[in-house]
């Protein structure tokens, strides 16, 4: 059974160089009348050789129900708030760094060794097909010689599926905690697969919608670029985990079996990364083939509104045209059919004859140069 020690400066020791905002919300937290840490408690179990042998009810009992160094108690936690946890951290004498990270939440994934406990970090995820998005959720794993304490902060990850698939393999489960810890690193990265086959989908729905002409494209382009972004940040740390893990076996006496089974988590989680890379990498070309699609429809827009401009300017210069031809014998016949007494060639008995001449002339004139023009 691990030594207890007081775990009195857990935040309040980190408190002093808050802002006043921040440290008054954290009175206002501790303030609150503290509930037991079995409330927030969805499974508890001691395990001997890979055989459940209790059912504890408090952390405590939990503990004391180790018979020997090779039992195991595994307790799953969901969302416990603040005094829970603190509840749960001394019992299990857990570090105040790793316990701060606990409570914050909202962490990148992660893999810290605090003596002999680990503390891990991960970001689980599951594709909505209802919404076509992604959930991300966050998983904290203590993992101690003799206990794994889980905490979880969303649904997802189910690991009461997991606990259900070491019950059912004793010689696995048998191999002590860090047979829960390789356990739960392989169901979060096996819950990525699907994530993995929405976003394929989605690329495949969005490159249809790119290529014909699609409105609102370019939003949902960008939508899933965040969305694969941020998976992202919940798969690349992982490698680095894993291969922290690795680089440990020969210290830690890893066994031969863990080993195995880590290097295929490991091989699915490059497997998951270089997707997620490719995926982005992908959405980038997508999203410039979009752009140069859009601007190609507004050229094409702008040349048939240049094009209708010049027809219709080539019509006002025909309309013009005629209305010049027919205005100059307007002008003529105006000038002639003034009534004044004194005016030239009034009398004159080849006026009528010399103004139709003018007239034909004047349009004749105007044809012509309207015609070499292009006008008609």
């Amino acid at each position: 059974m691990p030594q207890l020690r007081p775990i009195r400066s857990l935040l309040p020791s980190r408190s002093a160089g808050l802002s006043d905002a921040a440290a008054g919300h954290a009175v206002t937290r501790r303030a609150v009348e503290p509930t037991p840490a079995e409330e927030t408690v969805v499974n508890s179990a001691v395990y001997r050789d890979g055989r459940k042998t209790a059912t504890p009810a408090t952390l405590s009992e939990a503990l004391a129900s180790l018979p020997d160094a090779a039992s195991m108690a595994w307790i799953g936690m969901y969302r416990p708030n603040d005094a829970q946890l603190y509840a749960a951290a001394k019992q299990f004498d857990l570090h105040e760094l790793a316990v701060e990270d606990a409570i914050v939440a909202h962490q990148r994934p992660k893999l810290e060794r605090y003596g002999k406990t680990l503390f891990v970090v991960l970001r689980a995820a599951r594709y909505c097909d209802e919404t076509e998005r992604v959930e991300f959720g966050e998983l904290h794993v203590f993992c101690g010689p003799t206990f794994v304490l889980t905490v979880r902060h969303s649904e997802s990850p189910d690991l009461s599926a997991v606990r259900r698939r070491m019950e059912s393999n004793p010689d696995l489960l048998r191999l002590g905690p860090e047979a829960v810890l390789y356990a739960i690193l392989d169901a979060v990265v096996d819950g990525y697969a699907p994530v993995v086959a929405g976003l394929q989908n989605d690329i495949d729905e969005i490159e249809t919608e790119v290529f014909s002409g699609a409105p609102g494209v370019s939003r949902r382009i960008y939508e899933l670029t965040r969305e694969v972004i941020e998976f992202q940040r919940a798969t690349r740390p992982l490698l680095g985990m894993l291969r922290g893990l690795s680089q440990g076996f020969e210290k830690y006496n890893t066994d031969e079996e863990l080993q195995r089974y880590l290097r295929d988590v490991t091989d699915h989680a490059t497997v998951v990364v270089e997707r997620a890379d490719g995926f982005r990498q992908l959405l980038g070309n997508i999203l410039t083939v979009n752009a140069t699609l859009v601007s190609q429809e507004q050229n094409e827009e702008m040349r048939n509104l240049t094009q209708a401009s010049y027809a219709q300017n080539e019509e006002i210069k025909k309309v013009s045209a005629w209305a010049a031809i027919l205005f100059a014998p307007t002008l003529i016949g105006t000038v002639y059919g003034m009534n004044f007494d004194h005016m030239p060639e009034l009398h004159w008995v080849g006026g009528y004859p010399f103004a139709l001449s003018l007239m034909m002339l004047t349009c004749a004139g105007l044809y012509t140069i309207f015609k070499r023009r292009g006008w008609l």
